[in-house]
């Protein structure tokens, strides 16, 4: 968050960033596919680009819910991203062992496990979940991973090929536009 407050006086605020939504599954291996692209932009973008993870849970993956709440929970801990590499990367792990494994993931990264498995029972994140999730279908997301940047909405459950191209023209342009 930019707060022009603590700007020196005669420094205009920085712009806020561009927002790419990263709708994601983390039982998908699509998304897992993705990972790649999502660190190139994190890594060439830095704080100019905000990634926002959203969720869109399949119901052909049995885990996948429980994994976007668990998700949620990393976000509060303050360790989204790590949190949905490291389970991204293990997608057959998650298939067999399912929500022990979300909580063994939380604990191998220093979070709270115990909070983990709290959350996943009393189910304090379903509601982020549940409003992402259709706030997706309103908008025409159907599978993941999708990309959401400056209104385009980019299907990378079809094919990545070129997708991280097309992201980046989009960001350069926005960044250019914001300089001007």
């Amino acid at each position: 968050m930019n707060d022009s407050s603590s700007a020196p006086v005669g420094t205009p605020a920085p712009a806020s960033a561009p927002v790419l939504e990263v709708w994601c599954e983390l039982q998908c291996p699509d998304c897992r596919g993705a990972l790649d692209d999502v660190r190139a932009l994190r890594a060439r973008y830095g704080d100019r680009l905000e990634l926002r993870l959203r969720h869109f849970p399949l119901e052909r993956h049995k885990h996948s819910f429980a994994a976007a709440q668990a998700a949620e929970e990393a976000a509060e801990q303050g360790r989204a991203w790590p949190y949905v590499e490291a389970v991204l990367g293990r997608v057959e792990e998650l298939d067999r062992r399912g929500e022990p494994f979300l909580v063994k993931v939380a604990g191998e990264l220093g979070l709270d496990a115990e909070e983990f498995d709290t959350a996943l029972i009393d189910g304090r994140h379903i509601l982020i979940v549940d409003a992402d999730q259709a706030e997706g279908k309103a908008i025409g997301v159907t599978g993941t991973p999708t990309y959401i940047i400056a209104g385009e909405r980019l299907d990378g459950g079809k094919s990545q090929e070129g997708l991280r191209e097309r992201i980046e023209e989009i960001v350069d342009r926005l960044l250019a536009g914001q300089e001007a």
